[in-house]
């Protein structure tokens, strides 16, 4: 007994000691950034805030704004990585925005969320923060009728300080590229379809949050290692305080506690997705670029086997896809939860 509570204490006292470490480079990363356009002083107490790292994402950029900013976001924090295609300039226009940009490497900031991880700690603090990418849109229970602050209000009457969702690859059905998707555009009006099933979920023993794989780019890219298929668990809406920090993207977070968003007891915590909607006619140009710039994850093995089939323009559309409808049918096919939300 004694020998267990002391591994407990053991690995406790790593974990801090770990998270001690990710904000000190947190803020040495800060050399990285500079300021474009800092309107940060516009930021009031109760504002949902949004942390984004781009990188040649104009195209995506009107609609991702649109889509935030109707749901409730109040302040845009972006950092803009070298993007040469005019991200940059257009977000400096856009008053609810704040722009840093660097030309440092993706990959020596810990994938840019050593970059993150600094925004959140000066900006962030006290306020509802949601961190995503450009291809990702933030979807919850009873969305289509409440504001983000009505999601955020009852997770702070609940005394509940982070709010997981999934991501959801979205896809079209044919070819990938078929259709041009043009500035201001819905994606999902070409990305509508989705696997409702083919997920495995395992727990990380180390910092408690779940690791979930599978959908379509594990079914077709990582056909023959599926263990080596991208992690769609995601905690991208969390209560900051200065003594979090993100470990893996948004895969999970230190302190450990804020990993635990589900119900070890059978029951169902709320929780929501993030459609992904990365499968676009943008999509051949970006895993070539990304390819070539090797800034990513594990040797690029993502972007590898993206490259080993983007030429025969695979279709990941099967008969067991499910056409996107609202939040309300993935509920039902216990993609999400409401849990106690009323």
């Amino acid at each position: 007994m004694g020998k267990g509570r002391a591994l407990s204490f053991v690995s406790s006292y790593r974990l801090r000691v770990q998270r001690r470490r990710w904000l000190i480079r947190a803020v040495r990363k800060r050399r990285d950034l500079t300021s474009v356009e800092n309107r940060t002083r516009a930021i009031r107490k109760t504002d949902v805030l949004l942390f984004c790292t781009l990188r040649n994402e104009k195209v995506r950029l009107p609609y991702f704004l649109k889509y935030y900013r109707k749901m409730g976001v109040r302040h845009f924090l972006f950092v803009d990585n070298g993007s040469t295609d005019g991200s940059a300039e257009y977000l400096r226009e856009q008053k609810d925005c704040s722009l840093w940009s660097t030309q440092a490497g993706y990959k020596r900031a810990r994938f840019g969320m050593d970059w993150m991880n600094w925004l959140l700690l000066k900006y962030g603090h006290g306020h509802w923060c949601l961190t995503v990418d450009p291809d990702e849109f933030f979807v919850y229970p009873f969305c289509d009728t409440r504001p983000i602050q009505a999601l955020t209000d009852w997770l702070d009457a609940s005394s509940i300080k982070s709010f997981s969702a999934m991501l959801l690859d979205m896809y079209p059905k044919g070819k990938i590229g078929a259709q041009t998707y043009l500035p201001g555009q819905d994606p999902l009006e070409i990305t509508s379809w989705f696997d409702s099933g083919n997920y495995s979920i395992q727990k990380n023993a180390r910092y408690g949050n779940l690791w979930i794989q599978g959908g379509p780019r594990q079914r077709v890219f990582f056909a023959d290692q599926p263990e080596l298929a991208p992690a769609l668990n995601k905690i991208p809406l969390v209560k900051w305080e200065r003594k979090n920090a993100y470990v893996s993207s948004t895969h999970m977070l230190l302190p450990r506690g804020l990993n635990l968003v589900y119900d070890e007891w059978g029951g169902e915590k709320a929780s929501g997705l993030l459609l992904h909607t990365k499968f676009l006619s943008t999509f051949d140009a970006k895993a070539r670029e990304e390819l070539d710039r090797k800034q990513h994850y594990n040797a690029s093995v993502e972007y590898r086997a993206y490259a080993d089939l983007i030429q025969d323009q695979p279709e990941l559309w099967c008969k067991w896809s499910e056409k996107y409808i609202n939040w309300r049918q993935l509920e039902i096919l216990g993609l999400m939860s409401k849990g106690n939300w009323a």
